[in-house]
């Protein structure tokens, strides 16, 4: 018989009102701030103590293992250095130093930037959810410049 597999719900006629849902609980804007505030304060105070305590001077930051123990630069070594010159505003000398780092502080201050408009205009809080293809062209990404850079005609890239 037509119909017969339907499931009926019992408790509800056709005619009745569609169940109430809770209504939306209203965030005050200094709590959807707190934490892009929060994040972008630390964030803030890092970069001021790298472009305070210099990382050129020996003796202040530990040394990469891998630089130390096998003469290859890791995709991170120049990071410091490239820090303290974004700190102080000089574009050329980060770039010299780690130009993924630079990149890096881009994305960064990007998705800052909308996290805090989002936040104070009660939006969604932004979501760093990336299919693993992204992830994968990201890790390639790196481990080529980490490569590149160790070669005599990427040198341009090593700090």
């Amino acid at each position: 018989m037509i119909g017969e597999n339907r499931r009926v719900d019992a408790s509800r006629t056709p005619d009745a009102p569609p169940p109430r849902t809770a209504p939306a609980v209203r965030v005050p804007r200094a709590r959807r701030l707190t934490s892009p505030g929060l994040t972008l304060a630390a964030a803030a105070a890092a970069f001021a103590y790298v472009g305070t305590v210099d990382p050129n001077e020996p003796g202040h930051y530990p040394v990469c293992p891998l630089l130390r123990l096998t003469g290859i630069l890791c995709p991170g070594c120049g990071g410091l250095r490239s820090a303290h010159a974004f700190a102080h505003g000089d574009l050329a000398a980060a770039f010299g130093a780690n130009a993924l780092a630079v990149v890096g502080y881009f994305a960064f201050a990007g998705f800052m930037t909308l996290w805090l408009v989002r936040a104070y205009n009660g939006g969604p809080v932004p979501r760093l959810a990336l299919r693993p293809p992204y992830w994968w062209v990201i890790g390639v990404m790196g481990l080529t410049f980490a490569v590149v850079r160790n070669l005599s005609f990427g040198s341009a890239l090593a700090p």
